[in-house]
Parts: C-alpha cells; sequence; structure tokens
C-alpha cells in the first residue's frame, strides 16, 4: 500500500464560493487525497446551491463563524473578493491553517507583508495561486532562462489586450471598485506580472501611462496602461495591457529578443511557443495547455488550479515545496503597487 493511502486527507476550507472559489471547491472535492471540509460565503442565498452542489458539506456565512464552529481542517483557501484576501489569511494563520491565497495577496505591499509575518509567527505556510506557471509554454520559457540558453536578454515584450465589459462588471459587483478589486494589473494581469518576476527577475526604472478608453461607467481605475522599464538583470521591457479590447480576449504574448536568438509565447493566455529560434536549440514537443476558466460572457486565464491543490497537498506532505510562496506572493503586489505610483 502507497504511505499516501495510508494518510488522512487535506481538509479544505474554501472561504468565498464565487467563479474561482467554486473551481477550488471541486476540485478539492475530486482529489484523491484532499477533502473538502466546509464552504463559507458572506451571501447566505447560495447556501441552497451549494450544499445541493456538495452535498454534507456545511456552510457558514461568515470566516468568524467558521472559525468558532466549524470543523477541523488544515488549509483555508482565500477566494473572495481582492481587498479581504490579507486581513482573511491572517485570520485563519492566527487559527493554525494554512493558507492558499488567489492573486492577488493583497492591494498593498504593507498588507502582504502583514500577510508574511503572521505565516512565520504561526509556523504554517501561505501558497499563492499563480496557477499560470503550471503552463507548458510558461514552464518551457522559465527553464530555458534558468538554462542560460538565450545568453543576456535584451528586450522583453509582454502584451495583455483582454475584453472585460458591461458583462463583466456588473451593477452591485466588487468588480471595477478601488477598494475591493484595486485595478486591472491587480484583478486581470497579476498573473503576467508574476510571470514577469518569475522569469526574468526584478524591475526598475519603471515610466507608465495610464488611460480609461471605455470604463469610465463601469470602473473606478484605468481600463489600459503602457509600462516601460529596466531588468534589475539587464535589459528593458514594456507592458501593454487593456481591457477595452471589443467583444473577445485578443492575446496575451510575450516576446523575448535576446543573445543567442528570440522566442514568443502567443495565442489569447500564452498557451504556445509561436516562435524560437536559438543557437544550438531545437524546441521539444511540448504538452497541450489546459484550455481558458470559463466564466459564462468572458474568459479567463488557463484552467491549471488542480496543480495547485497538487502542490498544496505535496508540500504539506513534505513530497514538494510550495510553488509560489509568500514571499513571491508579497513581491508581486509590490511590483503592481510601484507601478499605480506612477500615475
Amino acid at each position: 500500500m502507497p504511505v499516501s493511502a495510508a494518510l488522512s486527507p487535506v481538509r479544505f476550507v474554501i472561504c468565498g464560493v464565487g467563479h474561482i472559489g467554486r473551481r477550488h471547491a471541486a476540485l478539492v472535492a475530486r482529489h484523491p487525497e484532499a477533502q473538502l471540509v466546509a464552504l463559507v460565503d458572506a451571501r447566505p442565498e447560495l447556501a441552497a446551491e451549494l450544499t445541493h452542489a456538495f452535498p454534507g458539506v456545511p456552510f457558514y456565512a461568515s470566516l468568524e463563524e467558521y472559525l468558532a464552529q466549524g470543523p477541523a481542517a488544515e488549509v483555508l483557501t482565500v477566494a473572495t473578493p481582492n481587498g479581504l484576501h490579507a486581513a482573511q489569511a491572517q485570520q485563519a494563520l492566527r487559527a493554525g491553517l494554512h493558507v492558499v491565497i488567489e492573486k492577488p495577496m493583497a492591494l498593498r505591499t504593507t498588507d502582504a507583508q502583514a500577510v508574511v509575518d503572521t505565516a512565520q509567527q504561526s509556523g504554517r505556510l501561505v501558497f499563492g495561486v499563480m496557477q499560470n506557471r503550471y503552463s507548458p509554454p510558461a514552464a518551457w520559457l522559465k527553464q530555458v532562462v534558468s538554462e542560460g540558453r538565450l545568453g543576456q536578454v535584451h528586450l522583453v515584450q509582454l502584451n495583455c489586450f483582454w475584453n472585460r465589459d458591461e458583462r463583466y462588471y456588473t451593477p452591485g459587483s466588487w468588480h471595477g471598485t478601488r477598494a475591493l478589486d484595486g485595478g486591472t494589473l491587480f484583478t486581470q494581469f497579476s498573473h503576467f506580472v508574476d510571470l514577469l518576476y518569475w522569469v526574468f527577475g526584478d524591475i526598475t526604472n519603471v515610466s507608465a501611462r495610464f488611460r480609461n478608453f471605455n470604463h469610465q461607467h463601469l470602473t473606478e481605475f484605468e481600463d489600459s496602461g503602457l509600462l516601460l522599464f529596466d531588468l534589475v538583470g539587464g535589459g528593458s521591457g514594456t507592458l501593454q495591457y487593456s481591457t477595452a479590447v471589443w467583444d473577445r480576449n485578443l492575446e496575451s504574448s510575450l516576446t523575448v529578443v535576446a543573445e543567442h536568438g528570440s522566442l514568443r509565447l502567443g495565442g489569447q493566455y500564452m498557451d504556445k511557443v509561436e516562435y524560437c529560434h536559438l543557437r544550438d536549440y531545437q524546441l521539444p514537443e511540448l504538452p497541450p495547455t489546459n484550455p481558458a476558466n470559463q466564466y459564462g460572457n468572458y474568459q479567463g486565464s488557463a484552467a491549471n488550479h488542480v496543480h495547485v491543490i497538487d502542490n498544496v497537498v505535496d508540500t504539506l506532505r513534505q513530497r514538494g515545496q510550495a510553488t509560489t510562496n509568500a514571499l513571491e506572493g508579497l513581491k508581486v503586489v509590490e511590483m503592481i503597487e510601484r507601478m499605480y505610483a506612477l500615475k
């Protein structure tokens, strides 16, 4: 019998059961080494629907209610609106739970640092959800750069052109508010800021231009931005992004010009290697990328959350380590805050 078969499942609580939270709940419920033990959401009207979808899993109307009355667990997944992430993560850590935090970890660097400090004080782990790291093209890029196959990086161009319109920014939603959403870079494109940092390291000498082309009646912040920066490790880059694309997402792409060649990841979600011409190198055949997350009238990034659950279980079973740790989540918040400080 495998050792893992004799162990009790890793027990998860999902706090925030919207689109992403429900995906986490479904993946945990299906995982052979995990168990969904509770659901938490501030909307009591969801209770009947969630009880039907997840039979036998109790529902709580607040995190405080779960922590006071709920069944024991090892992990709490925070999938609530962005502005609530840091405080709820700290509550769970102080209660002795490990925490999975959907992106972003926080909307301010000071709040993200408080999460890191609380994790250290409580002896618990924080896992950031940056599931795009698991896409085969992203993992391939990380390997190619880590192996030094590019030589000195000269230019990095990151383009993220998506659609987010009235179908997404619905009346009464937390989307579009400064307090709970935080901005386009936090909610839509923090995955790509993470990819930039994960592969190429930190940035400096940042300049920016922000515009709101057609979301004035929908959001309290910009829908488009252009950022120019230098890579601390050498070379320069640009990040261009927009949610003002008409009707549907256009692309998420990353182009690199380097000493020993050039490459480009493309598609709507960087789901393919569109160009690779490197010195003394043949592009291997990569596994297929998971399809995009479907949210009714709009789409998100590749559906790689199953790998996040795997990583949490493997880390707690001491078979691996967190692929996105608290310090990396903190760094992404700090980079975005630096960008937005230029408004």
